[in-house]
């Protein structure tokens, strides 16, 4: 029998899992065995489960008893079922799979960790010797620090109460001040006969610790205490808009909605149902009121904490809870008594006055703005909040892409399969008024920030974009909100940039994660970028890895569609086509260009021509005077296009690169500032391990690799093949339609992904044609080039 059992609930949190299970299995005392609890997670976490099972004995997979039967659900892609809505396991909270875990347990303790915390460098063994020490209490309360999502690790303010002085192990009554500390299971180890023997379970809901951790202590014959930091927990919120947070027992990992903090009531209920049916504890009804009475409060007071239209009731009932569990002869504490009157006389009309006069206070205070845009805004914002009244509406929905620009990229391509497959709803566009030109003339043009686009804000049940809507959204229930980003995750991103003041000087990371808790559904295109999504921008968002929408065309394209976009480019018939599109680079305010075109043509003969686009935060083009075989296509509308009509790819760091390894065509990386791009931004892997082509880290190594053909040797088609079978597992030519099935019509049996091997991408109009070797060199060129080849393939 162990010594410990560690129980560790996973839902959705694949991205951390696992750090959390390395920590466990790397602890120098190994007396132990780790029951992970698959709770029905609609990601990848009980195939991580398995994986560590299968590899280390000391680990068990347990599965809720409502968990789906094995198939090829979650991170294997298309196909699988997902269960979401209120009764999926992320609404009831990790009390039942705990629960499943203390059943299967049989180590002496049982020890508990959230599938995102990590245990610190021997955490066991100290909590093993301090156990030894004071006589196997019934309960061991130890330290913990918090890591919220700006990195930072962060004690908790209440460690002091943790003292090991003085007599152990203790009663509650002779330490009461332990009920300050964190009310959560992860920062307590209990005796396994202990929890069996007095029945305590961890009840569903969202904030299932507070209904067990005051019982627990309140039970103990014995507790003892350890100063020591044994876990690391992982918050992966903010104390903003739309999260949840409580000064008895923390932030809730999770973003609010609708009325999931009512739940803090009937985990009150349960407290003081265990509390009234024992006598004994009765002396424990006044802590425990004036702790409920904050709680209801930091849910109440906090701004965008609860949803407008229930305060009201929030408030109501939490008056009822006040006079139903105040002791008499207990007055409010001197500090508190705002918060007491309020709640008990509910004050619901006086409290938002005070609020409004608050508001009101410091909006006069500002300095004066033009009165007529004054006006403007403030008729806008009215009609908003009217719209916001009035009923969502099911048959609309809203898209947008890059910032208001033109109809395209993953939005674009969902707006299509939303009219081909869901005609019932109409659809619109939020572009700039230069941009639409490009929005079909079957979808209703928008333009930012008018009335008519803060109508569709307001009443759109479908609001689809691939980097965020107004920061002003408010997101109603019943809005679904798609976030579809625009690419595989190759530069660092989210909450990664923290450490890059570079890249992050624009970012508000507050307002990053207020947008993302409105995101119902991301796409991803593979599990690299599943795991990093999940990781930069945490929320409880459902992950849909059906591929890119925005690359479909590149399976259902024909050779009369590329010969078209060529002619239409001005790309002379015969020649090779070099689509040329660097990133943004962080440490430079402009565009710069890297690369001399006109002496790479003149050396490459007239047999190439160059496609160069700019990246699409800088808008202007990339070649200042454009040339018949220099064409600047940075205005052109749609990217999928380019890749289509182009031969071959030049990029350095952009993720165009994965989806222009769908299309199977030639791709050269051309990095001749990785040190300065890597210290700058910062990249999830090194290209040179996970290459897609050639690399040349010179201008003249670039030309080498063209002019010897190894740009289209049998060298370049080996590494695109590996990095095509990593990165674009989905891209079938069904990704827009996966999701409109799976979304809007609840079909999320999809079907079967077509494996890379057995695809047809459109060839590119050079694919038939003699290699192309234009540049007549010496013999010592020859030799360098066959070096640089060597060095970069």
């Amino acid at each position: 029998m162990p010594r410990f059992s560690v129980i560790v609930p996973a839902y959705q949190v694949q991205a951390y899992l696992p750090a959390c299970l390395e920590s466990v299995l790397s602890q120098s005392y190994d007396d132990l065995e780790l029951i992970v609890v698959d709770d029905r997670s609609p990601d990848a976490c009980g195939e991580i489960a398995d994986e560590f099972a299968a590899r280390d004995a000391r680990v068990r997979t347990v599965r809720t008893a409502r968990h789906e039967a094995p198939g090829p659900a979650r991170e294997e892609g298309p196909g699988g079922a997902r269960e979401e809505g209120p009764g999926a396991a992320g609404e009831e909270g990790p009390g039942p799979a705990r629960n499943a875990g203390i059943a299967e347990a049989t180590g002496d303790y049982l020890v508990f960790l959230d599938g995102d915390d990590t245990l610190t460098p021997h955490a066991l063994r100290s909590i093993a010797d301090r156990l030894k020490e004071t006589g196997e209490p019934d309960v061991l309360v130890h330290g913990h620090a918090l890591v919220p999502w700006t990195g930072e690790v962060v004690r908790d303010p209440f460690a002091g109460v943790l003292s090991e002085q003085g007599p152990a192990p203790f009663r509650l009554e002779d330490r009461p001040g332990l009920l300050r500390v964190r009310a959560s299971a992860w920062n307590k180890v209990c005796r396994r006969e202990f929890v069996g023997d007095g029945g305590f379970a961890f009840p569903p809901g969202r904030h299932t610790d507070l209904g067990c951790s005051y019982p627990l202590l309140m039970a103990a014959e014995s507790i003892a205490t350890l100063e020591r930091v044994c876990v690391h927990h992982r918050q992966r919120s903010v104390p903003v808009s739309g999260r949840a947070e409580f000064p008895m027992f923390g932030r809730a990992e999770f973003p609010v909605s609708g009325r999931a903090d009512f739940d803090v009531f009937d985990q009150y209920e349960r407290v003081f149902g265990y509390v009234d049916a024992r006598p004994e504890l009765a002396q424990w009804r006044p802590v425990l009121f004036r702790r409920m009475v904050d709680d209801l409060w930091a849910v109440f007071s906090g701004r965008g904490r609860l949803p407008r239209d229930t305060r009201a009731e929030f408030l109501r009932r939490a008056r009822d809870h006040y006079r139903a569990h105040r002791t008499p002869g207990h007055p409010a504490p001197v500090g508190s008594r705002l918060r007491h009157t309020t709640i008990r006389l509910n004050l619901y009309r006086t409290h938002r006055a005070l609020e409004l006069g608050r508001l009101l206070g410091r909006r006069i205070a500002r300095p004066t703005v033009r009165l007529a845009a004054a006006l403007r805004a403030a008729a806008l914002r009215l009609h908003y909040r009217v719209q916001l009244r009035l009923p969502v509406r099911a048959d609309r929905a809203l898209f947008a892409a890059y910032g208001d620009r033109g109809h395209g990229c993953n939005p674009g391509a969902l707006e299509e399969a939303f009219r081909t497959l869901a005609p019932h709803i109409r659809t619109a566009w939020v572009a700039a008024p230069e941009h639409h030109h490009t929005i079909p003339t079957v979808t209703r043009r928008i333009t930012p920030d008018t009335a008519a686009y803060w109508t569709a804000l307001a009443r759109s049940k479908y609001l689809v974009h691939n980097t965020d809507f107004d920061r002003h959204l408010v997101k109603r229930p019943g809005q679904v909100l798609v976030q579809t980003h625009h690419g595989t995750p190759l530069k660092h991103m989210g909450l990664d940039l923290q450490e890059r003041p570079a890249a992050s000087h624009e970012l508000d990371f507050d307002a990053l994660l207020r947008g993302v808790d409105q995101w119902d559904y991301v796409l991803s295109p593979n599990r690299h970028a599943t795991l990093t999504w999940q990781r930069v921008h945490p929320g409880r968002y459902t992950v849909l890895p059906y591929g890119q929408p925005r690359n479909d065309v590149f399976q259902r394209a024909t050779s009369e569609d590329v010969r078209r976009l060529r002619e239409s480019l001005g790309v002379p018939e015969g020649t090779v086509a070099i689509l040329y599109a660097p990133t943004h680079r962080d440490y430079r305010r402009t565009q710069h260009l890297r690369l001399d075109l006109e002496r790479l043509l003149r050396r490459l003969g007239p047999g190439f021509v160059v496609l160069a686009r700019a990246h699409h935060r800088h808008g202007g083009p990339l070649v200042p005077v454009p040339t018949p075989r220099v064409i600047d296509v940075s205005d052109h509308p749609s990217v999928e296009s380019l890749c289509l009509a182009s031969d071959a790819l030049v990029t350095d760091y952009s993720s165009l690169m994965f989806d222009y390894a769908g299309l199977d065509r030639p791709i050269v990386i051309h990095a001749d500032d990785r040190e300065a791009f890597e210290a700058a931004r910062g990249t999830y892997f090194d290209l040179r391990s996970f290459a897609p082509g050639a690399i040349a880290r010179s201008e003249d190594e670039l030309i080498d690799i063209f002019a010897s053909g190894h740009w289209r040797g049998s060298r370049s088609t080996q590494l695109r093949s590996a990095f095509r079978e990593r990165f674009c597992p989905y891209d079938d030519g069904r990704a827009a339609e996966r999701v409109v099935r799976h979304v809007v019509l609840g079909e999320p049996q999809s079907p079967p992904v077509i494996p890379p091997t057995e695809r047809h991408p459109v060839p590119s109009a050079a694919a038939g044609r003699a290699p192309l070797t234009s540049v007549p060199r010496s013999a010592a060129e020859t030799t360098r080039a066959e070096t640089t080849a060597a060095e970069t393939l």
